[in-house]
C-alpha cells in the first residue's frame, strides 16, 4: 500500500523519500513545489500543503500509512481528511519536548497537540521524538564567516544532536516494520556534548580559529528577542538553562532500528563545513 510522504519538500520529508525509494516502497510525496524538490522518477507527485486541507483529500486517496510532518495548527484538519480517506497508520514526526508539553498549558502545546489529536483520531501510530537537530547550528554561520565567534548561553549545558539523515532512516524503519506500532520513540545523537565542544569541530573542520564567547541569559535575551519574539528567546533560553541543570544522555534509538552507528558532531560539522566557510 502507498505511502503518503507530508512535508517531501521539507528537511527530514527529503531525506525519507530516499530512504523510502531505496527500500523499494511505494511512495506519494506531498509537496507545494515538485521541481524544487527534484524528487525520484520513481515517486508519486501529489501537489498540496498540510497548511492547505483542501488539497489533502486528493492526496490521500489510496493511502494507508502517513508520515506526518509537525503542522499542529492545522492537525485536526489532518484527522479529518485521513479518516475519510481510510488511512490505517501514522507515523509523526514529533519532538522530545512533548511529554514535558503535555504537562503544562494547552495553549502551548506543540508537538503533544499533534501526538493527542492523532492518538485520539484512532489510527494506529508511532511518535518519532528526536531532539534538537545538528542543523539548529547552522544559525551560527554568519557570526563565524563575519567575526570567527560564536555567542550563545550556558556553555556548560549538554545536549545531544541528532542529524536529520538519522531521524529519517530511523522513520524509513517504522514506517516499513509495523511492530514499532504504539511506541514513542525518543532519538539523538550518539554523543553529549556542549557548544563549545561543537564549536570546536566546527573550527577543527574549518581549518582556523573560532571563538565561543558565552553571553548572560538577559545578553542572549537582549540579541534574540527583537528577532524572534520574547516568548521563543525565553522558550530557547530555558531549554538551556535546563540543559546545564540536567546535562541530556544518548539514546540507542538510531542504533537499535536501523543497524548502524548514528553521526557523530564531528561528521556532521565536516559534511556541512562549507556552510561555516
Amino acid at each position: 500500500m502507498t505511502i503518503l510522504v507530508t512535508g517531501a519538500t521539507a528537511s527530514v520529508g527529503r531525506l525519507l523519500v530516499d530512504e523510502l525509494v531505496a527500500a523499494g516502497a511505494p511512495v506519494r510525496a506531498l509537496t507545494n513545489k515538485p521541481a524544487r524538490a527534484a524528487l525520484p522518477a520513481e515517486v508519486e507527485v501529489a501537489v498540496g500543503y498540510l497548511g492547505r486541507p483542501e488539497s489533502l483529500p486528493a492526496a490521500l486517496q489510496g493511502v494507508d500509512t502517513v508520515y506526518l510532518a509537525p503542522l499542529p495548527a492545522y492537525v485536526d484538519d489532518f484527522v479529518r481528511c485521513a479518516r475519510e480517506a481510510g488511512v490505517r497508520r501514522v507515523v509523526v514526526l514529533s519532538g522530545e519536548p512533548a511529554d514535558y508539553e503535555a504537562q503544562g498549558d494547552p495553549a502551548s502545546w506543540h508537538y503533544y497537540r499533534l501526538e493527542k489529536a492523532i492518538e485520539e483520531a484512532g489510527f494506529e501510530w508511532t511518535f518519532l521524538r528526536p531532539g534538537q537537530f545538528m542543523t539548529n547550528t547552522l544559525d551560527w554561520a554568519p557570526s563565524i564567516k563575519a567575526e570567527g565567534v560564536v555567542r550563545a548561553p550556558y556553555a556548560d549545558a549538554v545536549q545531544t544532536p541528532i542529524d536529520l539523515v538519522d531521524i529519517a532512516a530511523v522513520a524509513r524503519v517504522v514506517l516499513l516494520d509495523e511492530a514499532y506500532t504504539g511506541q514513542k520513540l525518543v532519538m539523538s545523537g550518539p554523543e553529549g556534548i556542549t557548544q563549545p565542544q561543537e564549536v570546536a569541530h566546527i573550527a577543527a573542520a574549518l581549518g582556523r580559529e573560532v571563538k565561543f564567547e558565552e553571553l548572560t541569559p538577559q545578553q542572549y535575551l537582549d540579541q534574540l528577542a527583537p528577532v524572534i519574539g520574547l516568548e521563543t528567546a525565553q522558550w530557547l533560553l530555558d531549554g538551556f538553562r535546563m540543559m546545564a541543570e540536567h546535562p541530556m544522555t544518548p539514546e540507542p534509538t538510531v542504533a537499535e532500528l536501523t543497524g548502524r552507528p548514528p553521526t557523530t558532531y564531528r561528521e556532521w560539522a565536516e559534511r556541512n563545513v562549507a556552510a561555516f566557510r
